[in-house]
C-alpha cells in the first residue's frame, strides 16, 4: 500500500530560461562591480560527470571554468567568492609547503572542518600531495569543552596525523588534544598558510586504487572508526549521483550542512568540484541561528537549486515561520528542483508540514529527493528518481515486530508505520536483503541491507577486525535493516538500535514519534532503548527532555508517556525525565540512542526528580 506525500496545487512562478540567466548574471555582475560577486551558475565549460582518475584531477578541469565556492554570513550576504581556479591555485601551494614540512604520500593531515575557503584549500592541498585529509568535527552544544578535547585526542590517535590544522578560534582545543600525539604536530591554519611560499617540487601522481582521504562516520566519537575511500571509489560514486539526480546546465548546490560530516563533504562540497558547479555555503552554526537564510539563498538562485538536509533541517525552518511571515512574498522556491533527504529516518509527517508552510513560495512537494546512504558507501546508496517526490509503504506493525503476515490476528486492529521510499540504488551497486540464514530475501522481507559495487570503501583504517565484521566477499553489511519492492529501497531502521522484548521487535522511532504526538514534545526530545531491569528482564526505557519545573506536572507528563507507550507496545516501559539539551547528539546533529543509554546507565545522565 503506497502513498505520495501530497503535492500542493500551487500556481508555480515561471523558471528562468538558459538565456535569460546569462543575461541576468551580467546585469548584476555590472550592477554590484564593487561588491563581492559570486561565481556564476552558468558556465561555457563542457560538463562531465566525475569522469576522472583522481580527485585532483577533477579540481584541475573544474579550475579551467569560472564556477566555484561561495561562502555567507548568517544573514545570507556574501563574504568571499572563492573560484575553482584560485582554490586550485591554492590548494597546490598549500601542497608545496605540506611536502616542505615533510608530509610523505599517505600521510594524515587532520583538518577541523570548518565551512571555510582555508579548510577547501588546505584539503585539496593534502590531496594534491598525495597525503590523506582527515577532516575532524567542530564542537557541538553537548559535554562542553573537555568533551570536545577528548574526542579530537581520540579521533587524532586513530587516524595518526603527521598535522592537524585548526581555525585560531580552536586552535588551543585542537593543541591541548595533540599534546598526546608524539608524532603529530598541531597548527594554526591561518599561520600556516601565511608562511613564504614553500619551493616548488614535483607533486606526487596518484593512482585511482590509492586512497584520497578518510572519514570518520557521525557516529565516531569513543571508538572512531576511519573509512577509507579510494579516488576510484570516490568520483564512482559522485558520478553514479551526479545521474541520477540528472544534472542540469542551471544547477547550482545550496548547502549548511556540516563538512565533517559525508553528506556535507562529499555530497555538498565534492560533488560541485567534480561535476563543476557552483555553490553557496553558510556554516552550520549560522544556520542554526537563522535558519531561513537557507530559504534566502535558495530563492536568490536564478538558476535550479540542488540542496539536502535531514528531516530535521526542514522541521526547523517550518517552526520559523509564524503566522505574521508573508512566505508567498519573502520566499521565492518555485526553481528549488531538488530538496533532497538522506542521513536519518526521513520523518513524512515533517516533510507534508514543509510543504504546507512554503508553498505558498512556490515549493514543489515532487522536488523532495529521499536517499539512502552511508559513510562506508562514500556517500550515496540509492536515490529516489526526480520527481517522484516522498512515497510511503504503509506496513503492518506485526510484520516489522517479526510476528508474522499481516492479518494474522483478526481479533485485533491492525496498525501500520508508513515506510519511506529511498529510492533505487545507484548505477553501479548493488543492494541485497539479507536474513538471519545469510541467504538474500525475496521482496517485501525484512531483513539487513548489504551493499556491493562500485564506491564501496576499502575498508576502516587500521583496524582490520572492524573491516572483517562490516565488509564479506566485497559485501558491505551496513547495519541497517529493511526490504525491497520493485528494486526500491526501503530502511526500516538501525540493526543495533532494535528493542527485542519477550522476541518482539520494538523499533525505538516507533516509540518516540509516539510520545512526540503529545502535547509539549517535539522532535529529538525523546531517546527510547532497552535496558535490563533489576530482575534480569529486558525493558523498553525511554529519555525525555522535560521544560516544566512542575512536580505534579511532571507526575502527570510521565504517566501520561507510560500509558502511550504501554498503548503502542503492550509493555510497561521505564520513562526518565531529564533536563533540556540533555540528549546527546553525533557530530552531524543525529540523536544518539546508544550513547544517551551508556551515558544512563553510567549515571552520567541524572533524570530529573518526580515526587512519589
Amino acid at each position: 500500500m503506497s502513498q505520495n506525500v501530497s503535492e500542493m496545487r500551487v500556481s508555480n512562478k515561471v523558471g528562468q530560461e538558459f538565456g535569460d540567466l546569462a543575461q541576468n548574471q551580467t546585469k548584476a555582475d555590472v550592477a554590484g562591480a564593487d561588491a563581492p560577486a559570486a561565481t556564476p551558475t552558468l558556465d561555457t565549460l563542457p560538463r562531465r560527470l566525475s569522469d576522472f582518475n583522481t580527485l585532483g584531477e577533477a579540481l584541475d578541469y573544474a579550475a579551467s571554468g569560472t564556477r566555484g565556492f561561495n561562502f555567507f554570513d548568517a544573514r545570507a550576504t556574501l563574504v568571499r567568492a572563492y573560484p575553482f581556479a584560485e582554490l586550485r591555485a591554492d590548494a597546490i601551494a598549500g601542497a608545496h609547503r605540506l611536502i616542505a614540512a615533510g608530509v610523505k604520500p599517505a600521510a594524515r593531515v587532520a583538518l577541523i572542518a570548518e565551512t571555510s575557503a582555508e579548510f577547501a584549500q588546505l584539503f585539496f592541498a593534502a590531496i594534491y600531495a598525495a597525503a590523506l585529509p582527515t577532516p575532524l568535527p567542530l564542537p557541538t552544544s553537548f559535554g562542553g569543552r573537555d568533551a570536545y578535547v577528548d574526542q579530537i585526542r581520540t579521533q587524532l590517535g586513530s587516524c595518526d596525523p603527521v598535522i592537524v590544522l585548526a581555525p585560531e578560534g580552536l586552535f588551543a582545543m585542537v593543541a591541548e588534544a595533540a599534546e598526546t600525539i608524539k608524532t603529530c604536530t598541531a597548527l594554526d591554519w591561518s599561520a600556516f598558510l601565511g608562511q613564504p611560499a614553500a619551493a616548488v617540487a614535483a607533486l606526487p601522481a596518484p593512482s585511482p586504487e590509492d586512497i584520497a582521504y578518510l572519514q570518520y562516520s557521525s557516529g565516531s566519537t569513543r571508538f572512531p572508526h576511519g573509512v577509507m575511500v579510494t579516488h576510484r571509489a570516490l568520483l564512482a560514486n559522485l558520478s553514479g549521483h551526479a545521474i541520477s539526480m540528472q544534472a542540469q546546465p542551471t544547477d547550482r548546490v545550496v548547502s549548511w550542512l556540516p563538512w565533517y560530516h559525508d553528506m556535507g563533504l562529499v555530497g555538498c562540497m565534492l560533488t560541485p568540484v567534480a561535476n563543476q558547479l557552483s555553490a553557496d555555503f553558510i556554516a552550520t552554526d549560522d544556520f542554526a541561528r537563522r535558519p531561513l537564510s537557507w530559504m534566502a539563498l535558495v530563492s536568490r538562485n536564478e538558476g535550479t537549486t540542488v540542496s539536502f538536509s535531514p528531516t530535521f533541517g526542514y522541521d526547523i525552518c517550518t517552526r520559523r515561520i509564524s503566522s505574521q511571515v508573508d512566505v508567498k512574498t519573502r520566499f521565492d522556491l518555485s526553481r528549488w528542483r531538488i530538496a533532497g533527504n538522506g542521513a536519518d529516518m526521513i520523518r513524512p509527517d515533517v516533510m507534508q508540514a514543509f510543504v504546507d508552510a512554503f508553498a505558498p513560495a512556490g515549493f514543489r512537494a515532487a522536488a523532495f529527493l529521499p536517499s539512502y546512504g552511508l559513510a562506508e558507501a562514500t556517500l550515496a546508496v540509492s536515490t529516489m528518481p526526480v520527481g517522484e517526490g516522498i512515497v510511503t509503504d504503509l506496513v503492518d506493525e506485526r510484520i516489522l515486530s517479526g510476528e508474522g503476515r499481516a492479518g494474522a490476528d483478526k481479533s485485533k486492529p491492525t496498525r501500520y508505520r508508513a515506510i519511506v521510499n529511498c529510492g533505487k540504488p545507484l548505477p553501479g551497486l548493488t543492494v541485497e536483503i539479507i536474513g538471519e540464514d545469510g541467504e538474500a530475501l525475496a521482496d517485501r522481507q525484512i531483513g539487513k541491507i548489504f551493499v556491493s559495487g562500485l564506491g564501496i570503501m576499502s575498508g576502516y583504517f587500521r583496524d582490520p577486525e572492524a573491516t572483517a565484521a562490516c565488509l564479506q566477499d566485497g559485501r558491505l553489511d551496513t547495519g541497517d535493516m529493511g526490504y525491497l519492492a520493485d528494486g526500491y529501497i526501503y530502511i526500516v531502521g538501525r540493526a543495533k538500535d532494535m528493542i527485542i522484548v519477550n522476541g518482539k521487535n520494538h523499533w525505538p522511532q516507533d516509540i518516540e514519534w509516539a510520545i512526540e504526538q503529545l502535547p509539549g514534545f517535539k522532535a529529538g526530545d525523546i531517546a527510547a532503548f532497552s535496558i535490563t531491569t533489576s530482575n534480569g528482564e529486558e525493558a523498553p526505557a525511554v529519555l525525555v527532555q522535560c521544560r516544566t519545573t512542575d512536580m505534579d506536572e511532571r507526575c502527570r507528563l510521565r504517566d501520561e508517556i507510560r500509558a502511550k507507550v504501554r498503548l503502542l507496545t503492550g509493555m510497561t516501559c521505564v520513562v526518565e525525565l531529564v533536563p533540556p539539551r540533555t540528549l546527546p547528539r553525533t557530530s552531524s546533529g543525529k540523536l544518539s540512542r546508544s550513547k544517551a543509554r551508556t551515558l544512563y546507565l553510567s549515571g552520567h545522565i541524572q533524570p530529573l526528580d518526580i515526587a512519589a
